[in-house]
């Protein structure tokens, strides 16, 4: 008996669209409010609140006064870990509505957003929920009659400042940390995206977590990030974005010292040696650059491909691009969407235009689909060399490059040869050779015969210009902790 096709999801109802500040909906303190808008349709969502200075200052005194004075500092940490997992448990019994709205406001296909978003959303709540109560000193035998021994206490107020790739993923990564450390938090959503944050807000809320430890300001950032970047009430940032507005927020921080993090973009070298199995190495090298419209900061965007396994490579990267459903991203079927708007749209076409210029030979996509909507054909380049621009920058959209190679010393070089270092990928069947690449590339994650394998537990983060410091795991509590000293005399 044939399996019925998955139903077309319905659009979801949005009913967050102000700041949360201090446990209350409040429209900006100018009025202003700006349109988010569906990248599939390029139609008004809703009206969301444009908050700005005035905002930022009223966000950051709440999260201030519960950090100092409020029951979030003298709370046991074991009942700040029980309000994390109760927030997980309703983000779970609304999962299917986040990603519904994940959706409508990012565009990226409904089952990602239920299959792959929302449930490491979950996951990572739950992860440093378990952290919250695990956050432990030392005792140092120092010389002399005393007693030594270190605290992790919280940094304090934290502005975080997330993308709209991945929306609700971004938030947890960033709450999850600063929750379980006892830290307050001002949140800035991107401006394309602000509803799943708005929405978690809520959910937070509900959960008992007290008013002023979470506070949400939507806007953009020359006003609404940049206040909370520049407030002196603030002690540390998270960032996660481009490197151009990475250096503006360094710069800023300096006048206030405060503690940064910046996880940043990415150009990274995905490597199928010919000894590879090729099945998988070529559905993994789809996926790794295709995934979420190509839109992930350690995408495989370089494909390098040793010379004797390059043609069938690339033939059968263009065979699936021609079964790759682009379409309404409320279709189960549909396995891209659109891009998140008009200027990553435009973006990513000039990136294709600048490879066909460049002398790179343009196998499949280069082209808008549709007529509505901001969706792009899966596109494919070979010839591509190092020195093009295809090759060299972040397009962040579905554009693969795919380069040849033969000698594996040169490969390092070439591979290493980027201002970047978020990721990299091998795939052999030779574990020496797997090893020695991981060994010798400069990224803060590599993958062996797999791509974008993401886990709560696993640090993530870059060398170079692709960050300073590390989310997710027991490496991801360190930027939300200071680490105090005390000696005690015996004698």
């Amino acid at each position: 008996m044939a399996t019925a096709a998955p139903k077309k999801v319905s659009q979801p109802k949005v009913s967050q669209t102000t700041c949360f500040i201090d446990g209350q909906w409040v429209p900006a303190a100018s009025g202003k409010t700006f349109e988010t808008i569906n990248p599939a349709t390029e139609e008004v969502i809703c009206e969301v609140a444009e908050g700005d200075k005035a905002d930022v200052d009223k966000a950051v005194k709440a999260a201030r006064a519960q950090f100092d004075d409020g029951e979030w500092s003298r709370m046991d940490a074991r009942d700040r870990g029980r309000l994390m997992y109760k927030l997980a448990d309703l983000i779970e019994a609304e999962a299917d509505e986040l990603a519904a709205l994940e959706t409508l406001d990012n565009g990226k296909p409904i089952s990602d957003s239920r299959n792959a978003d929302i449930p490491l959303v979950i996951d990572c709540i739950r992860y440093y929920a378990g952290w919250a109560d695990k956050i432990q000193g030392d005792t140092i035998p120092i010389r002399g009659d005393y007693l030594c021994y270190t605290r992790r206490e919280p940094v304090g107020v934290v502005g975080q400042i997330i993308p709209w790739n991945f929306p609700a993923l971004m938030a947890a990564w960033k709450w999850g940390p600063a929750l379980a450390t006892g830290c307050t938090i001002v949140m800035k959503p991107a401006e394309q995206t602000p509803l799943t944050c708005l929405r978690m807000a809520r959910l937070a809320q509900k959960a008992g977590i007290p008013d002023g430890v979470i506070n949400v300001v939507p806007g953009y950032g020359p006003t609404a990030g940049a206040a909370i970047v520049a407030h002196p009430g603030v002690d540390k940032i998270a960032f996660t974005g481009e490197g151009s507005t990475a250096k503006i927020i360094q710069r800023t921080a300096l006048e206030t010292m405060k503690r940064v993090t910046f996880e940043l973009g990415g150009k990274s070298p995905n490597v199928i040696f010919a000894d590879a199995d090729l099945d998988k190495a070529i559905a993994g090298a789809h996926f790794a650059l295709y995934f979420n419209q190509g839109q992930c900061c350690c995408a495989g965007s370089r494909l390098f491909v040793e010379d004797r396994v390059y043609d069938d490579v690339v033939d059968r990267i263009a065979e699936y691009n021609a079964g790759h459903p682009v379409g309404d991203p409320f279709d189960p079927e549909t396995k891209q969407g659109p891009q998140v708007d008009q200027a990553q749209f435009d973006k990513i076409m000039q990136y294709v235009e600048y490879g066909k210029q460049d002398g790179a030979s343009c196998i499949t996509g280069g082209n808008r689909v549709g007529d509505r909507g901001y969706f792009i054909e899966p596109t494919l380049f070979a010839g591509v060399t190092d020195d093009m621009r295809i090759a060299r920058e972040e397009i962040f959209g579905p554009v693969l490059s795919v380069l040849k190679f033969s000698d594996v010393d040169e490969l390092i070089h070439r591979a290493n040869n980027t201002n970047f270092g978020l990721a990299a990928a091998v795939w052999t069947r030779d574990i020496g050779k797997a090893h020695r690449f991981a060994a010798k590339v400069r990224a803060g994650t590599v993958w062996v015969n797999c791509y974008d394998v993401f886990d709560a537990a696993a640090p993530f983060g870059g060398f170079k210009e692709s960050g300073i410091g590390r989310e997710l795991g027991e490496a991801g509590l360190a930027a939300y902790t200071e680490n105090k000293t005390v000696t005690l005399a015996l004698g």
